[in-house]
């Protein structure tokens, strides 16, 4: 019985390559859109024979189910873990206009046209929207500002909406007002970001009780 070259080599080749078909992928939604990233041109970008994309993925959309499991999830664990020991809102705002940001948004946009892989991008908004409420309550809590007054989860959603609208726009070309816009959230996040004693006491909470995430606090447990 004869196998294919793919079949014979190492796990970690193998490894490699799949993620290699993964960030091509993502690099392609977000420089191109979703409708670009076919097998061929996936192929191309990822530097591999284009029958190896189906050999690792059955079809495109398991393909796309992988890369929004993976990488915008990886980005967020990463995030996560940091934001108790630095300036949460301020991370949270770089974070809701990443890369990745934009990716999710080509995300959206495919789910209304491929029904296999909404249920993935429900479950990582809904990871993703837990860890912007939790950096935004970390911040306003330490600041004494009211949180019924002050919904943290509508908080986080204007401020990711904003950041995401402007890197939309940036993308089309559309300028006005985004200097405006940034010099007012960042002049709203220097108003509200956590103090620094605080941001101490969390990342020595975190340390000293790795396994306590309360409902204040993110940690990388938050997407599990």
């Amino acid at each position: 019985m004869s196998h294919s070259p793919t079949d014979e080599r190492p796990p970690v080749g193998r490894e490699a390559t799949r993620e290699a078909l993964i960030e091509a992928t993502a690099q392609i939604m977000v420089d191109e859109g979703y409708a670009a990233a076919t097998s061929r041109r996936v192929a191309a970008k990822a530097g591999v024979k284009a029958a190896l994309v189906h050999y690792y993925f059955p079809s495109m959309d398991d393909l796309f189910v992988q890369c929004c499991a993976t990488r915008p999830r990886r980005t967020c664990n990463a995030s996560a873990r940091r934001w108790p020991s630095r300036k949460p809102l301020h991370a949270l705002w770089q974070l809701s206009g990443a890369q990745d940001a934009q990716l999710f948004t080509e995300f959206l946009a495919m789910a209304n046209h491929r029904k296999a892989i909404r249920s993935e991008i429900i479950s990582y908004a809904m990871r993703f929207r837990d860890i912007e409420e939790g950096a935004m309550t970390l911040a306003l809590k330490a600041r004494g500002v009211d949180l019924e007054s002050f919904p943290p989860v509508v908080m986080s959603m204007i401020m990711g909406s904003l950041a995401r609208m402007v890197l939309h726009e940036q993308g089309l070309g559309i300028t006005r007002g985004h200097d405006q816009a940034r010099a007012f959230i960042e002049q709203c996040l220097d108003r509200f970001e956590m103090p620094a004693w605080d941001q101490q006491r969390a990342a020595t909470r975190q340390l000293s009780e790795p396994g306590r995430a309360s409902e204040s606090e993110v940690t990388s447990t938050t997407l599990a």
